[in-house]
């Protein structure tokens, strides 16, 4: 902190979902009273000057007969967001010795103004905070919307609190503590009927994370099915809870249910943007994929999207994470997620219901399943029809496996991999070697392979389906029956 008419307070910008420090530096000087700020800001930046100069007269202060000269270091970073109002107005201040000095330089100060002096919530705090952390700072904020995790940080909630708080944090001041309550209907797969070969499925691609499509006409339960997904998958981590509210926070989401362990669930609308899906805009921002991370993205409707945006899921299912160049560099997100989805048979929906005749021309139907693609239907390891379930089970209410009973056969089939891949000395299967085929299930799959035309992806693929099938029954070696499971999940057309 420079001593006469100049100081320094520290902030941060957003960069995906980073926080990547910035000192706001100020000085004062002769002139037409203003303000101009320098360092690659953006017009919601620029548009400080005059918010800051309102909320610090509503407030009781007075700057109005000063000029300022604002530099936000490092000069090539681009600044974006309203969360510099807040580090902005604390510099005037102190440089004009309206609040006291001493403790701002353990302190990151970051907050939107209001005209009448209050501060608003930012999106990113959860990014910003961890970034206070790192550097051994104290955040400055609204610390009611920091995200369920505010040990640390002083809450400001009026610009005119600044002189108190600065007080407290001499004093070794604490900040408040928020706690995101438990919200939404208890879902559970006991509630769906009839559709206990569809919940074998969905037991499978949660156990060993493949991804799942349900083909099947209306009415037939496939976003009940896909709905409830989250509840047999294991919860949290506290790492993967720290990572999502991580993501949540730098999207501007607030709360999502991760205190209580539950994991993520993305259902997008099929008019949804590439940008809306992958990442982008201005300023960059997570997409759908990236709100999945550590949870489950279903697509209803599948080929309703168009056609780019299921093109763009290609890499993030290969590689879990995005990477998009734009002028100022390169950014990245973490994409690890389950994906389901969902479509009707056809553009009538009604395609091999034998309850209802389907009124659409073979052409029709081609296009309409083609809308997909061959390329993003290999990558999708589990295919299912799920039929109308039977109206007298649903009548009498005849109940099936329930998510605790599916729950325990993930978590079961789970820990059996990690005890297996522990024995082998390496975690992950990467290659046929690792999945203990036994010699007549490769025979199996050898002329499966052939029969039905797989490539060498479809092949690895429908061996590691029957690897996580053999985890389920705690096999340590695949057996035939496992092998023609998988294959029997394998989309033939595709």
């Amino acid at each position: 902190m420079a001593g006469g008419g100049s100081l320094s307070v520290a902030s941060a910008t957003l960069r995906g979902i980073e926080a990547l420090p910035v000192d706001v530096e100020i000085a004062t000087s002769a002139g037409i009273p203003g303000m101009s700020i320098v360092g690659m800001p953006d017009g919601s930046v620029l548009e400080a000057r005059a918010r800051v100069r309102c909320a610090i007269k509503a407030s009781g202060f007075n700057v109005s007969r000063l000029r300022f000269t604002v530099n936000l270091s490092p000069g090539e970073l681009k600044k974006s967001g309203t969360g510099f109002d807040l580090p902005l107005a604390v510099a005037m201040l102190a440089v004009t010795g309206q609040i006291p000095t001493g403790g701002l330089e353990d302190c990151m100060f970051v907050g939107e103004l209001a005209l009448d002096g209050s501060v608003s919530a930012v999106r990113g705090l959860v990014a910003y905070r961890k970034l206070a952390e790192r550097t051994g700072k104290r955040l400055v904020c609204l610390a009611s919307s920091c995200g369920g995790a505010s040990e640390g940080v002083l809450n400001v909630e009026r610009l005119e609190d600044l002189r108190r708080g600065v007080r407290g944090l001499q004093a070794g001041g604490r900040g408040e503590r928020t706690v995101t309550p438990d919200g939404g209907p208890k879902l559970d797969y006991e509630d769906v009927l009839d559709q206990e070969a569809a919940k074998r499925a969905l037991v499978i691609s949660a156990a060993g994370r493949h991804g799942l499509l349900m083909v099947g006409p209306p009415g037939a339960g496939k976003s009940m099915l896909a709905r409830r997904l989250p509840t047999i998958l294991p919860p949290l981590t506290p790492e993967e809870a720290e990572e999502v509210a991580l993501i949540g926070s730098v999207a501007g989401l607030s709360g999502g249910g991760q205190d209580n362990g539950a994991r993520p669930f993305r259902a997008p609308h099929h008019s949804i943007s590439q940008a809306g899906m992958i990442g982008g805009g201005s300023p960059v921002r997570p997409g759908e994929v990236t709100l999945a991370h550590h949870g489950v993205l279903f697509l209803d409707e599948l080929p309703e999207f168009s056609t780019n945006v299921l093109q763009s899921l290609r890499q993030p299912f290969e590689e879990h994470v995005v990477r998009l160049v734009r002028a100022d560099g390169l950014y990245r997100f973490p994409c690890d997620f389950t994906f389901l989805a969902a479509a009707n048979p056809c553009p009538c929906g009604y395609l091999g219901d034998p309850a209802h005749a389907c009124t659409c021309a073979p052409a029709k139907v081609a296009q309409y399943q083609s809308r997909v693609g061959g390329p993003l239907k290999d990558r999708i390891d589990v295919h299912i029809f799920v039929s109308r379930p039977d109206s007298r089970k649903v009548l009498e209410g005849t109940r099936g496996m329930s998510s605790a009973q599916m729950r325990d056969l993930v978590l079961g089939a789970r820990e059996f991999r990690a005890w297996r891949e522990s024995g082998l000395g390496h975690e992950g299967e990467e290659g046929l070697e690792s999945m203990a085929l036994g010699e007549e299930a490769a025979s199996v799959l050898e002329s499966m392979a052939r029969s039905l035309g797989f490539g060498g992806r479809s092949i690895v693929r429908v061996a590691k389906v029957a690897r996580t099938i053999a985890d389920i029954r705690q096999g340590e070696a695949v057996s035939k029956e496992d092998v023609l499971e998988a294959c029997a999940y394998r989309d033939r057309r595709g």
